[in-house]
């Protein structure tokens, strides 16, 4: 049986993410009732990063150890592919040491290149073009406060990065409609755009985004790597803040979600984070319960 990866949500049918999703739920259950298994007993996970983490390192590492088994964090400073091993070999040995690995890096082609040679599961933790596990999460929290959200309106404000690309491949897996309103010249990839384009509505503006939708979604204007380009993002981006007054465009019962970390004053408001619309700290929770489900799904496929 081919060995199952996880580089971008289409690795997974519609109904495996489904239960995905529903196994989290009950994982969260679980955990927080003294009632959890370890279905990972006596497994390794190898986390490989090549960009630095709060979130994605203590969500992977904390899961490994509630579900029985052990995480090595392998950083690129630490490790020979830092000094120029190809990945295909690094890929060749890891795989044979440990049961499943993540990795957080830059090319998507990375991740890719590893999963090829790999004997074990391989989870895009991130790449610059994808961030399907930051989707789980926010997908398990819109299904926890407001049921399903196939049929729902999502509006998508600021940059067409890496979430912004994993939110039109949620469009197409859970079935929603994805607004997406980004400056000119920082749309998403065009290509992914017009396979989508079922799915996809491409707004001038933020409020004609966010008008009447379901869950808005924003993330910072300058990702790990573009810092050198910050000051020329907040004036493109100078009309794509998320605050209360956009957020009252869309549906009373809308929820927020950012994937963290946020820069308060810039892409959202100095309050946006705990307004009454937020859902960010279930949001960022979330990626613990998600992750852990994830990593069963592939070891037991």
């Amino acid at each position: 049986m081919a060995t199952r990866h996880f580089l971008t949500l289409l690795d997974l049918t519609p109904a495996e993410l489904h239960s995905v999703i529903h196994r989290a739920i009950e994982m969260k259950a679980e955990l927080r009732e003294n009632r959890a298994g370890e279905p990972m007993k006596n497994k390794v996970l190898g986390m490989i990063f090549e960009k630095s983490s709060t979130r994605t390192r203590v969500s992977f590492e904390a899961g490994a150890a509630q579900m029985g088994g052990h995480a090595i964090f392998l950083s690129s400073k630490d490790t020979q592919l830092g000094r120029g091993e190809p990945i295909e070999d690094s890929a060749r040995v890891i795989s044979r040491m440990t049961d499943i690995v993540m990795i957080r890096t830059f090319g998507h082609d990375v991740v890719e290149r590893f999963a090829q040679y790999s004997q074990v599961p391989v989870i895009n933790a991130l790449t610059d073009d994808y961030h399907p596990c930051q989707l789980l999460a926010d997908m398990q929290t819109f299904q926890e406060h407001r049921g399903s959200i196939q049929g729902k309106s999502v509006a998508w404000v600021g940059d067409g990065n890496n979430m912004c690309q994993s939110y039109i491949n949620a469009a197409r897996q859970w079935d929603f409609e994805l607004r997406i309103a980004t400056p000119e010249g920082f749309e998403p990839n065009a290509e992914l755009i017009e396979a989508n384009k079922d799915r996809i509505v491409l707004c001038s503006t933020a409020q004609e985004a966010v008008k009447k939708t379901d869950l808005v979604v924003t993330d910072t204007w300058a990702s790990m790597g573009q810092e050198e380009e910050k000051q020329v993002r907040e004036a493109a981006f100078a009309h794509f803040q998320v605050n209360e007054t956009l957020m009252s465009e869309a549906n009373s019962d809308a929820l927020f979600m950012h994937c963290l970390p946020a820069y308060r004053g810039m892409e959202i408001s100095e309050t946006m984070l705990d307004a009454p619309h937020s859902v960010v700290w279930d949001e960022a929770e979330n990626r613990l319960h998600a992750q852990k489900a994830l990593m069963e799904f592939l070891l037991e496929h």
